[in-house]
């Protein structure tokens, strides 16, 4: 079993800076991809940005450019640097691990970004 500890998150400005941490816990997968996602109301999860152990990355294109995703394989901690934010950005943000065909969530943040 996986467990996924979030924090950070919270209310910021347009144009602000948050930063995103998760520290996974149990039987992980050393080629393990690391990610977070995000879900506004009323609309489906999404991916945000995602990290292989090697730290390739993926981003959403709306998010290129502002947010930034890395990783410690050695403490199993994946955390999502996220500048520039913008109101679209509001959304319920959730930590994955996909280890060994398996996708495990943490509880989600809410990230809210209003003046």
């Amino acid at each position: 079993q996986v467990q996924l500890v979030e924090s950070g998150g919270g209310l910021v400005q347009p144009g602000g800076s948050l930063r995103l941490s998760c520290a996974a816990s149990g039987s992980i997968s050393s080629s393990a991809v690391m990610g977070w996602y995000r879900q506004a109301p009323g609309k489906q999860r999404d991916l945000v940005a995602r990290i292989t152990t090697a730290g390739n990355t993926n981003y959403a294109d709306s998010v290129k450019g502002r947010f930034s995703i890395s990783r410690d394989n050695g403490k199993n901690t994946v955390d999502l640097q996220m500048n520039s934010l913008k109101p679209e950005d509001t959304a319920v943000y959730y930590c994955n691990v996909l280890s060994r065909a398996r996708n495990y969530w943490g509880q989600g943040t809410q990230v809210t970004v209003s003046s």
